[in-house]
């Protein structure tokens, strides 16, 4: 698709509501919102301020009233896109907005492709690659942590990093190439020194960044959780109390939940993505069957596994069942029902334990929420690790990113084998300029227009 087009797309979510928004984008957007609104004041299009909100109707091809509508007017370069660009608030109901973008498309705009409005915006130098990911990042974000990563991807926190290293890579190749062209002035050992440090302290904050990679990827796309256990053990309470709703039937006889329930909750600032499964059994009707097969590949798939007992009773084979299922997954072992006075202080605890060198054990409530607020450290403690100082703002949020810092590193190691090794300059610039040019990809500087179009592909429609 060309850029010249001017492209229309509804940027407002599907269904009804208050308002809704159709935006343009291009250099006809100005005329043929001209075209189709009719300002109360009697004013033209073009003759609007560059910056400006007007009331009017919105009309079709016979003159007919769409819809009322604000207008507001984004004249270039003082826009998202850097383009002219105008924005139609009307009444939120579809087929009005439905009405009113055909009538753009009659008008000569073309519909949108999936942040193609973003992606204009990167174009055309307003935001670079890893800022226009923060936008849906800002969208999708599910806690309040997330959003803070996203913001400050958005904000440009991430990519100045990015490109605070991009700019002590091309010093020292500068420096170094400026040492080549004058062959007669030897490169002296402080030189080369200070290259060597300067590498070192660069190949420090690459690897740094590398560790929040973990933390980063969990609050953009949510941590997938499987909630198990035999039947009846509270593990549709422990949902509905991360929940604080009531999303699962609870009752007292076995086997209620027949198949798996997915939600997000807000874990300590963590979006988890819980799944409460059927209780693990020898099902012996059909359905039940169904769904005791689902939960064994919930557990297959979780990152994380919250395993369920009943604390208040001693262990049976189905329980020992669900520890075999958690060998080799990150799980952490619940013993619930610490309300009741028949609970053993350390019922079934110590046999986890004995069955699962190294687990994670924590008695619980999920009826009261006691050990609710330990369990919500133990998963923070799992995301962030001991040693991330919590600078969300800051963390690489996907696995692209990751992959591209760990070529960076790598480059960067090779680096310092070249100097160790006493090569000459060139090859000490030849891998400083990988450094340069990979550290290029996550801003887009670099970056081929395949895998820009694969970023953009992933947004929404009007945005």
């Amino acid at each position: 698709m060309r850029q010249e087009d001017t492209i229309s797309a509804i940027s407002t979510p599907p269904g009804s509501g208050g308002i809704g928004i159709v935006r343009m984008s291009g250099e006809e957007a100005i005329a043929i919102a001209g075209a189709m609104f009719r300002a109360k004041n009697g004013k033209k299009a073009e003759d609007l301020n560059a910056a400006s909100v007007t009331y009017g109707d919105l009309v079709d091809g016979n003159g007919e009233i769409i819809d009322e509508a604000l207008m507001l007017m984004m004249k270039m370069p003082h826009s998202y896109t850097k383009e002219d660009v105008v924005e139609f608030q009307c009444h939120g109901g579809p087929v009005a907005l439905r009405a009113v973008l055909e009538r753009t498309y009659a008008l000569g705009a073309r519909p949108a492709e999936r942040g193609e409005f973003t992606k204009r915006a990167f174009l055309n130098g307003r935001l670079n690659l890893s800022e226009a990911q923060g936008v849906m990042e800002v969208v999708g974000a599910k806690t309040e942590a997330s959003l803070r990563m996203a913001v400050g991807r958005l904000s440009g926190r991430f990519s100045g990093k990015i490109k605070e290293l991009r700019a002590k890579a091309l010093d020292l190749i500068a420096h170094l190439e400026a040492s080549i062209d004058f062959p007669e002035e030897e490169i002296d050992d402080v030189v080369i020194d200070d290259v060597r440090l300067q590498t070192v302290a660069m190949k420090q904050a690459v690897d740094d960044m590398l560790k929040t990679a973990h933390a980063g990827k969990i609050l953009s796309g949510g941590l997938k959780t499987a909630i198990i256990g035999k039947p009846n053990v509270g593990k549709s309470s422990l949902l509905n109390a991360l929940l604080s709703e009531e999303r699962a039937i609870v009752t007292d006889i076995p086997g209620t939940t027949r198949d798996s329930i997915e939600a997000y909750s807000d874990v300590g600032g963590i979006p988890l993505c819980l799944i409460d499964t059927a209780g693990i059994r020898n099902a012996k009707d059909a359905v039940e069957k169904i769904g005791v097969k689902r939960a064994r590949a919930c557990v297959e798939e979780a990152a994380l596994v919250l395993a369920i007992f009943d604390g208040a009773a001693p262990m049976t084979a189905e329980d020992r069942e669900i520890l075999a299922l958690t060998k080799g997954k990150d799980a952490i072992f619940l013993l619930n029902k610490s309300d009741k006075e028949s609970a053993p202080e350390a019922a079934g605890e110590e046999e986890i334990r004995r069955e699962v060198p190294g687990a994670v054990t924590l008695r619980i409530s999920a009826k009261t929420g006691e050990g609710l607020e330990a369990l919500e450290k133990i998963i923070r403690e799992k995301v962030y690790g001991s040693d991330l100082n919590g600078d969300e703002a800051s963390f690489v949020h996907d696995v692209r990113e990751e992959n591209i810092l760990r070529r960076a590193s790598g480059y960067l190691t090779d680096t310092l084998q070249t100097i160790e090794n006493g090569m000459s300059a060139d090859f000490i610039v030849i891998d400083l300029r990988s450094v340069w040019e990979t550290l290029g990809e996550i801003t887009g500087e670099t970056a081929g227009e395949g895998i820009i179009d694969a970023i953009f592909s992933k947004f929404c429609l009007g945005k």
